[in-house]
């Protein structure tokens, strides 16, 4: 399967923990979505002819579009590359964006999943992080999603600096109060160059715990797989028949393309990323001019991805596929390198496959770092 990822480079304001690409003026929202529309022209040949099947629209905050924008380029993008006729098309969206009557619009459109950025039922926590919206607005929000949609996630964010833990077990209460299909939730993550990290430079706010955050994990895990979730990925979880086909593609490699400024795309062998810029990828796209970079993955680098993702998966990293695809000096390192893992009962070996076990997962990344290969080419 392949997929198409939107970035919709647009917020009403800046939460103070996030690093992705995005601008507070729409100055240029009409010209940018356009050239959008050209970039999907130009390359309407790059996933072979098979027509996607998931259809992303990330940021950013892509409720920002109005309806109209948002057919517009799903309609470009049906056009350009094909979209399958059960297409997962998932649109990101904030609590503050989605009154009764926008929803109604929205379930009447193409989009058929909503990805909800609710990140905490606390007003204290939403005001911390910066967030547009109330606890009042998160709640009345999914009250009417759930009436209108069959499928949407939950996003929320654990390991706040100064939350209790009875605040994190409240939030997945609440949650599971709307019983939604699917929950994606991340530890919070300090990333240099956000008013987050400045903050705890300064001494504004503490910086993370991680005893908490592992404590935070650990209660999530077990309450969501005790109400029926699927934990699937390290940070989702999906109820049978309602994991994220996008994120399920992504951690499994499948390749896709990525339209827009800061967007990646990646087709197996090759990635691609444009220019974190607004006016220079619209400018670049409209004029015929470069607005990209792009790299060839050696053998080691699409070995390490392999890993790294697999890791995360419930379905872990397959041996056979190491061996066969990258060879046998892989295989014998992957498993020499997986050792102390296996024997400290972080990783264990099923049907042929790596997995995390439940005390090895919120450690995953630090394990699948050791299972890099540095030096073989």
């Amino acid at each position: 399967m392949s997929g198409i990822y939107l970035h919709i480079p647009f917020c009403k304001q800046a939460c103070h923990y996030c690093d992705f690409h995005f601008s507070t003026t729409l100055k240029h929202k009409q010209g940018l979505l356009e050239a959008m529309e050209l970039e999907m022209e130009q390359r309407r040949d790059e996933l072979g002819g098979q027509p996607a099947e998931t259809l992303y629209f990330g940021g950013g905050t892509p409720s920002l579009l109005t309806g109209a924008e948002i057919g517009q380029l799903i309609r470009r993008a049906a056009a350009c590359f094909g979209l399958a006729a059960d297409a997962e098309i998932t649109l990101e969206a904030n609590p503050d964006d989605l009154p009764p009557g926008r929803l109604e619009e929205l379930a009447l459109s193409p989009v058929n999943r909503l990805s909800i950025g609710i990140q905490s039922f606390h007003e204290t926590e939403l005001r911390w992080m910066n967030r547009a919206h109330s606890a009042r607005e998160a709640l009345e929000c999914l009250e009417h999603a759930a009436a209108r949609f069959a499928n949407y996630s939950i996003d929320l964010i654990y390991g706040i600096p100064g939350s209790r833990p009875d605040d994190w077990k409240r939030t997945l209460e609440v949650a599971l109060g709307f019983d939604p299909p699917h929950i994606s939730a991340y530890a919070l993550t300090v990333e240099p160059d956000t008013a987050l990290a400045r903050f705890i430079d300064k001494g504004v706010t503490p910086g993370v715990d991680d005893h908490r955050a592992r404590e935070d994990f650990s209660h999530l895990v077990e309450t969501l797989q005790q109400a029926g979730y699927d934990h699937y990925e390290i940070s989702n979880f999906g109820k049978p028949g309602f994991h994220s086909r996008n994120n399920t593609a992504y951690w499994q490699g499948k390749s896709y393309v990525g339209i827009g400024p800061s967007a990646h795309s990646f087709d197996g062998g090759n990635r691609r990323w444009n220019v974190a810029s607004n006016l220079k990828y619209l400018r670049a796209v409209t004029e015929g001019k470069t607005y990209w970079e792009a790299e060839q993955l050696s053998t080691r680098d699409r070995y390490n991805e392999a890993v790294m993702t697999g890791l995360r998966t419930q379905w872990g990293v397959s041996e056979n596929r190491v061996g066969s695809e990258f060879g046998p000096r892989y295989a014998e390192y992957l498993r020499q390198q997986a050792a102390p893992y296996l024997e400290k009962g972080l990783l264990a070996s099923r049907s042929g496959h790596l997995v995390a076990t439940e005390a090895g997962k919120f450690l995953v990344d630090g394990i699948a770092s050791d299972l890099f290969m540095i030096n073989l080419k």
